[in-house]
């Protein structure tokens, strides 16, 4: 017996010496602005995006807030405050693009009404990507139109710079530049329909660490 009030006295006082774990950042309520912007794009060069569910993996984007600081610092904002953990990818168009982003898809599964319309609540201004910027394959880009260019974003599959811009303005803020297999493995999930793309097995954002460009490996 006094063996056992003795370890619980030990583990009682290791709990209150121990240091308090370190808030959760909390998710913007409202866009970045261009002052608000800078700030968060100290350190934040690199994202490392963990991948689960049908597909498992890491991919790392090279973030581009020297031309959509906007954008980056919005993705970045949320990758922070873990709004992406748990979120699936909804659209999987083989040959063009997987998208990625829609806060419903963390608790719903499947083609309902309404996908792809998810967001953080706001939205922002569209930064036109630099004419010497294309969008290559794996570019990243935001999903930009009235509802989705909150918290929605894609990777590009091929080369569709004359296809994008032909149809609209999309904001380009980064590019994969590792674990691309990862990406073509989750361009290759079946889907309900090859012109609705939405996966039949999930693949899920685990995390997106943010990380100096030096501080990543």
């Amino acid at each position: 017996m006094k063996r056992r009030a003795s370890l619980l006295l030990a583990l009682a006082l290791a709990a209150c010496s121990a240091p308090a774990s370190t808030p959760t950042a909390q998710c913007p309520t409202e866009p970045p602005t261009t002052v608000s912007a800078q700030a968060t794009l100290v350190d934040a060069e690199i994202a490392k995006v963990t991948i689960g569910g049908s597909v498992e993996g890491e991919f790392e984007i090279a973030l581009r807030g020297d031309v959509a600081p906007l954008a980056t610092a919005n993705f970045v904002a949320l990758a922070r405050c873990g709004f992406y953990d748990g979120i699936r990818f909804h659209r999987v168009l083989a040959g063009f693009v997987i998208q990625a982003g829609d806060p419903q898809t963390r608790d719903r599964e499947g083609d309902f009404e309404g996908i792809g319309q998810g967001g953080p609540g706001y939205g922002f201004e569209i930064e036109e990507p630099p004419v010497d910027l294309p969008f290559d394959t794996y570019t990243v880009a935001m999903a930009n139109n009235q509802i989705a260019n909150g918290s929605q974003w894609f990777v590009t599959l091929a080369d569709l710079d004359q296809a994008l811009r032909r149809v609209g303005t999309y904001t380009i803020f980064g590019a994969v530049v590792t674990g691309t297999d990862v990406i073509d493995a989750i361009a290759e999930v079946p889907v309900n329909d090859p012109d609705i793309g939405v996966p039949l097995s999930t693949v899920r954002i685990e995390r997106i660490e943010i990380s100096g460009a030096d501080e990543d490996g």
